[in-house]
């Protein structure tokens, strides 16, 4: 049991589905045979989506400190003790709160070595956005917070079909074009590709990069970073040893299922890799932050007000989180001993 993976949970948004897709996944008991959960989150919150849900009781083992852990339960890490006003369905500054306090709580475990991987449940950026999270989302606030605060954290949307990372991330759109530069795209590439090998086990990795403008600019016509800057950085990428192709247009690569023939995809921006991610894969994706030291991982979808309160929304993604983090964690173990074993790594070029 003591090998167990401890992964710690932010409640996320108190008034979203965040709690409501934690209290499933974990009612599922084989889930505490994989890893040992710990929810950062109080007993009367936790009660509150108990209730709402119809949920009769909760199978979670309350604690005060992280020493307290029990490896056989899902674990509860009490850390506020008043009522919280909530009020499913709706945006608030309180929701926004207490949101930011289960974050930190379970970054600072983490940071502490108590816990080993993080899985964050969904926010609204704008009821966190204060002094404690001056950020446009959790990339940004973990690269700070885990990171080195270098911007080095890269999102990365998984599924079982796809793989898509991003190059610049919540960013609005008409600041995209000045930050498509040749080291910051070629920055994203080799973070991306390192990645692959080390949390996806992919020994040669082959990245698709998708072009900025329509067309990936038609050669000029539409738009020149196309040719300027993405096409010369992914030849040098590949003089360096990283399998980069590209750029390819957005809209035909993925209308072709031409990326069913690589093992990652880079975008541009935002919307560019979210909408065909989504639609290929919503509700069983996973977010993941690489390039950071700290696994973590969350679902693919908001708060989804829409649906809180209700008993209606799906687990799945989450559930995917939970085991993505689980693998990610491991293979990127397995990749540190390989690493640095001189002999081991030496074997693997020779193979490749």
């Amino acid at each position: 049991m003591s090998t167990k993976i401890r992964i710690g949970i932010s409640q996320g948004d108190l008034n979203g589905i965040g709690l409501e897709v934690i209290l499933k996944t974990f009612s599922d008991p084989a889930m505490e045979e994989l890893c040992t959960p710990v929810l950062f989150s109080s007993q009367k919150t936790l009660s509150f989506h108990r209730k709402a849900l119809g949920i009769e009781e909760s199978n979670f083992h309350v604690i005060k400190e992280l020493d307290q852990i029990n490896p056989k339960k899902p674990n509860l890490m009490s850390h506020y003790e008043e009522d919280v006003a909530i009020d499913l369905g709706k945006a608030s500054a309180v929701a926004g709160k207490y949101a930011l306090l289960s974050l930190n709580a379970a970054c600072e475990a983490i940071l502490n070595q108590k816990l080993d991987v993080l899985v964050t449940g969904p926010i609204n950026k704008h009821t966190m956005a204060s002094e404690g999270f001056p950020f446009k989302g959790h990339t940004e606030y973990l690269d700070r917070k885990l990171g080195k605060g270098a911007g080095d954290a890269l999102m990365i949307m998984v599924s079982d079909e796809l793989r898509i990372a991003l190059v610049t991330g919540h960013v609005a759109v008409n600041e995209i074009t000045p930050l498509i530069t040749a080291d910051r795209v070629m920055h994203r590439l080799k973070t991306f590709n390192h990645s692959l090998l080390q949390d996806f086990g992919i020994r040669k990795p082959r990245i698709a990069v998708l072009g900025l403008n329509p067309h990936a600019g038609d050669l000029g016509t539409i738009g020149k970073e196309d040719v300027t800057i993405i096409t010369p950085t992914i030849q040098k990428a590949f003089q360096e040893g990283i399998m980069a192709f590209g750029p390819y247009p957005a809209d035909g690569f993925f209308g072709s299922g031409n990326y069913k023939n690589f093992d990652g995809v880079l975008a541009m921006y935002h919307d560019q890799g979210l909408v065909p991610f989504k639609a290929l894969s919503f509700n069983n994706g996973v977010n993941f932050t690489a390039g950071i030291p700290v696994v973590r991982t969350s679902p693919d979808h908001g708060t989804a007000y829409d649906l809180a309160g209700k008993n209606q929304a799906s687990e799945a993604s989450f559930r995917q989180a939970i085991y993505l983090a689980i693998d990610i964690f491991r293979k990127r173990n397995e990749y540190k001993g390989l690493v640095a074993n001189p002999l081991k790594i030496t074997a693997l070029r020779k193979e490749q």
